[in-house]
């Protein structure tokens, strides 16, 4: 077996892993992922213990997240089959595996640790590239062939970075990929702040804070990230299995989670915007100048 010792916010790769096992190993799951299964079973990691008892509800939601993320790169595959998925924060995410059309190349950006660990359990093949880099250092766009169109992912992820560095983030996606798409999940401001004040997760777990969260209806204000950003559109959730997996789409007509839910969100930017030059920062005057 295979020592996996990944603490802090890296650790919910283990804990996403978990829980998408869990719904993949049920005979009517809504996610087939036989990797996953495999791979818990392999992995000295005490899952139970560190992590809590996986309950049904949570599994399947986290399986419904993770569909709706292959939804959106089978449909950019149908239509750039050559083009790049770079995805950020991966973790121990199956997804390549899931939604391969062989012909696709495929980039993983993490942090060294949790990339390392991927790197040992994870057979990657010729079309996959390890990224070791923190996603707010912006030198993970480097080396990618944006000609074929580009998607980047980020499941999981922008909810741990502080709220200037998700617009950071969106506007080094679209200066390094004109024309290309960002497609990102975050949390309501209310679940942001119960993790900051401690809470725990279903089964125990408590969740590392959370800087980043939005409602639905400041979806809009991403555009003001960079004047590239055109489409903001809202992914709903595939449906699933019993009552969770009947409203998972229906969410954004419920009136009491309308505004108050998990988003599945995709940016997509246009080719032709002017560059993108950050706001200089106000010159200070000297001390003996007059005012």
């Amino acid at each position: 077996m295979i020592k996996a010792d990944l603490t802090g916010v890296p650790e919910t790769a283990l804990w996403t892993l978990y829980h998408r096992a869990t719904e993949a190993a049920r005979p009517d799951t809504v996610l087939p992922d036989p990797r996953a299964v495999r791979l818990v079973t392999e992995l000295d990691f005490p899952f139970r213990e560190r992590l809590g008892a996986a309950r049904p509800w949570v599994a399947q939601a986290v399986a419904l997240r993770a569909l709706a993320f292959d939804q959106v790169v089978r449909a950019f595959l149908a239509t750039h089959p050559d083009g790049t998925v770079i995805a950020l924060g991966e973790g121990l995410e199956t997804q390549f595996w899931r939604v391969d059309n062989g012909r696709a190349r495929w980039v993983t950006v993490d942090l060294s640790d949790p990339l390392e660990l991927r790197g040992r359990v994870l057979p990657h093949g010729a079309r996959q590239r390890l990224v070791a880099c923190d996603v707010r250092d912006s030198r993970w766009t480097a080396g990618v062939d944006a000609a074929r169109g580009v998607l980047v992912t980020a499941q999981g992820l922008l909810m741990y970075l502080q709220p200037a560095q998700v617009t950071r983030l969106i506007a080094t996606c679209a200066d390094a990929f004109p024309g290309g798409t960002l497609a990102f999940d975050s949390v309501s401001r209310r679940f942001a702040t119960r993790t900051r004040a401690g809470a725990k997760g279903p089964g125990g777990h408590r969740l590392p804070p959370m800087p980043w969260g939005m409602d639905a209806h400041e979806r809009d204000r991403l555009r003001g990230a960079h004047p590239a950003v055109g489409d903001v559109v809202d992914v709903p959730l595939p449906a699933g299995r019993g009552l969770l997996g009947y409203l998972a789409p229906r969410l954004a007509s419920l009136p009491l989670l309308r505004g108050d839910r998990p988003l599945v969100t995709r940016l997509s930017f246009r080719a032709d915007a002017a560059p993108h030059r950050p706001p200089r920062p106000a010159r200070r005057a000297a001390p003996d100048a007059p005012h």
